[in-house]
């Protein structure tokens, strides 16, 4: 069944937990959408992982126009997010919609995402207005990891625990149709979940949200640059993949690879001829 913003209210209302995942390219999506998944996410987390910036802030439009292009034509169910990233929204309103609107128009995606709370919420507006979905991020979000003086958790005190609680009302009610919450203490963000009408997806944020989202190469071993408290292992890919190759490297210098099995024949008559 396809996924909408319908379903996904119809889950939390429900109590059915949503499951998300970030893919970047058309193989890793039509894995994640034959597994069930909920929802897929083309973060800007791709700066990261698959483009090997230190941060997210280097990631461009045409970078996640070019992923978001991949990962839809690879998911037919899962609905597909899509991150705007950093300056595609913050200098104007009339900037984020337009390259929201890229996001789905040239993309193709069925919704995007933008970090910030009260500071967004006339983008957020203005986004959904031009009857696009969007997704709200609060907590830590990394394209402030400057502001922030590092990926530190976010709302441990009072005041900010206060903040996030009143951000998170409002881009609901600028009408976010779903807030992820990211490195926030995990009754905070079940004190929020409860709050809110709209599904919450936790990063770090506990159980007590509506829905789970981890980049997929943390959960599978595959990013070792470093690990999040906030993620499990679900398998050592990563370690597969690298005696994999390996194996493959030892074979071709052997001679093992390729073998008799791997090769196509040609008749000696033809070959006769050629001398």
């Amino acid at each position: 069944m396809k996924n909408t913003t319908a379903t996904v209210l119809a889950q939390k209302q429900k109590g059915d937990k949503i499951t998300m995942l970030t893919a970047y390219d058309y193989s890793t999506a039509k894995l994640i959408d034959e597994s069930g998944i909920n929802c897929i996410l083309v973060g800007d987390s791709l700066g990261m992982v698959m483009l090997g910036y230190d941060s997210t802030l280097p990631v461009t439009m045409d970078d996640m126009l070019h992923h978001t292009k991949a990962v839809v034509r690879g998911a037919k169910n899962a609905m597909v997010i899509a991150d705007m990233p950093f300056m595609s929204y913050q200098v104007s309103v009339c900037d984020a919609v337009k390259n929201a609107g890229r996001l789905i128009q040239e993309g193709g995606a069925y919704a995007v995402k933008l970090e910030g709370g009260a500071s967004v919420c006339d983008r957020i507006e203005a986004i959904t207005k031009a009857s696009i979905p969007v997704v709200a991020h609060l907590g830590l979000t990394p394209q402030s990891v400057n502001s922030f003086g590092g990926f530190k958790v976010q709302g441990k005190d009072e005041q900010r625990a206060r903040e996030l609680l009143e951000d998170a009302k409002k881009v609901e009610a600028a009408g976010a149709f779903m807030a992820v919450l990211e490195c926030v203490p995990a009754k905070l963000a079940e004190l929020i979940t409860k709050e809110l009408s709209i599904p919450t997806i936790g990063i770090g944020a506990g159980a007590g949200c509506d829905g789970q989202v981890l980049v997929y190469q943390d959960m599978l071993g595959m990013f070792s640059d470093f690990t999040p408290k906030f993620v499990k292992r679900y398998a050592n890919i990563g370690e597969m993949m690298t005696n994999a190759f390996g194996a493959y490297a030892d074979d071709v210098k052997s001679g093992a690879f390729p073998g008799k099995e791997h090769t196509f024949a040609i008749s000696d008559d033809v070959l006769e001829k050629l001398y």
